[in-house]
């Protein structure tokens, strides 16, 4: 078993396609549920503005694309250049999982809490899975079945 209690997600491409068309990603009501049955705190890590995250969050709960829970997790204040896990409150960054498509956005010293996930992306498919596999891969990283220092390349292939 691992400490790691708390999981950032980002939007764009990861959970949506993007904070213009918000296409929710197949699956996503489920996943959100996985995580906040699986940990003890969420948060959203995103590049889109805090005013149009709500307005997608919004959108995606309305709209029964995702679960009421998603409407009180909280957003990482940050600046936009790398998500450090450390602007995540109260914890440390071994703590924390990070689920994003954007490698640029990981800070290198941090890569072993990333579970990267494939951009969800045009033409969008009803038939995308990662949300489910990162689900598989967040299971088995915290029952102690995977490597944390290969979870994100591993999975990437």
């Amino acid at each position: 078993m691992t400490d790691e209690t708390v999981i950032a997600l980002d939007l764009e491409g990861t959970l949506i396609s993007n904070a213009i068309s918000q296409f929710a990603r197949p699956g996503l009501a489920e996943f959100l549920e996985f995580c906040r049955q699986r940990f003890q705190r969420s948060y959203v890590y995103t590049a889109v503005n805090d005013g149009r995250c709500h307005e997608v969050i919004y959108n995606l709960v309305v709209h029964d694309l995702a679960t009421p829970w998603l409407s009180n997790v909280p957003f990482i204040d940050w600046d936009r250049k790398l998500k450090d896990l450390n602007n995540i409150p109260d914890t440390s960054p071994s703590e924390c999982l990070i689920v994003d498509d954007n490698p640029d956005y990981i800070m290198e010293n941090q890569r072993s809490q990333w579970i990267a996930i494939d951009q969800f992306e045009s033409p969008y498919l009803d038939t995308d899975r990662e949300l489910y596999r990162v689900q598989q891969v967040i299971e088995r990283r915290l029952c102690g079945n995977a490597d944390p220092q290969n979870s994100h390349q591993q999975e990437v292939e």
